[in-house]
């Protein structure tokens, strides 16, 4: 087993955390407002009694915005958690259906599956995952390999208490990063290099957020008010009304 340097970690990070800002970036642009309209559910925002078509947009545009950015910011951790994996234990990308990493460790072969946080998925997700980690290790074993083959489950935040699951182990947080890099302060070191260019790069999108919810409040008051007034009859209609053919 080998150490990452922090200057390694520091360098990948400030090389790589502009793709996370450009990605969040493009999507803000290209939504559009009867998009997130359609997908957010209005019956709720009526019942929290909001009055202002400014204030719904922004809040509507927002929770949007957030579901959407821990899965750009997902994908940013998951090339992390490789690149690390491969300084100190030579892991590399699986090629397997729902394998994110396999490296060796004490004559362990260990295939995992990285998630964002502990609360990722449903019953259905967490079951096609289990079949995702069946197929990769009859795979390993028919290629001839007689190693011990160990699936995990890895979380980039948060904890489980309870991480032997019976066919395959969930690490998460500190546990997760100790696990791909033998490095148990790991976890927290990270945080300091993502900061790289924050201000600069949320000044920018700020802008366009601004832009962006200034553009959505005049055309959903165009659509969806009578005489400054937000008719939720209508809303509710383009949200859940049913199309004729």
């Amino acid at each position: 087993m080998k150490n990452i340097a922090f200057n390694d970690l520091k360098s990948y990070v400030e090389l790589n955390i502009g793709s996370f800002h450009k990605s969040r970036l493009e999507s803000l642009k290209k939504l559009k407002l009867e998009d997130i309209l359609k997908r957010k559910n209005p019956y709720l925002y009526k019942a929290k009694n909001i009055l202002v078509s400014g204030e719904l947009v922004k809040i509507i545009l927002d929770a949007h915005l957030s579901s959407q950015e821990e899965g750009i910011f997902g994908n940013f951790l998951e090339g992390l958690a490789i690149y690390i994996n491969s300084k100190v234990f030579n892991g590399k990308k699986s090629s397997a259906e729902g394998i994110d990493l396999e490296f060796d460790r004490d004559g362990k072969r260990f295939i995992v599956a990285i998630k964002s946080g502990p609360n990722w998925g449903n019953s259905g997700q967490i079951s096609k995952m289990r079949d995702n980690f069946t197929k990769a290790k009859r795979i390993l074993r028919t290629s001839g390999s007689k190693v011990e083959i160990i699936a995990v489950n890895g979380c980039c935040y948060g904890r489980d208490n309870n991480p032997d699951k019976g066919d395959y182990f969930k690490y998460c947080g500190q546990k997760f990063w100790e696990f791909i890099s033998g490095d148990n302060k790991l976890y927290t070191e990270l945080i300091e290099p993502l900061g790289h260019k924050a201000k600069e790069k949320n000044e920018a999108f700020e802008k366009e957020h601004a832009k962006i919810v200034n553009l959505f409040t005049q055309e959903f008051c165009d659509k969806f008010c009578s005489k400054g007034v937000i008719n939720w009859a209508e809303l509710v209609k383009f949200n859940s009304g049913e199309i004729k053919t």
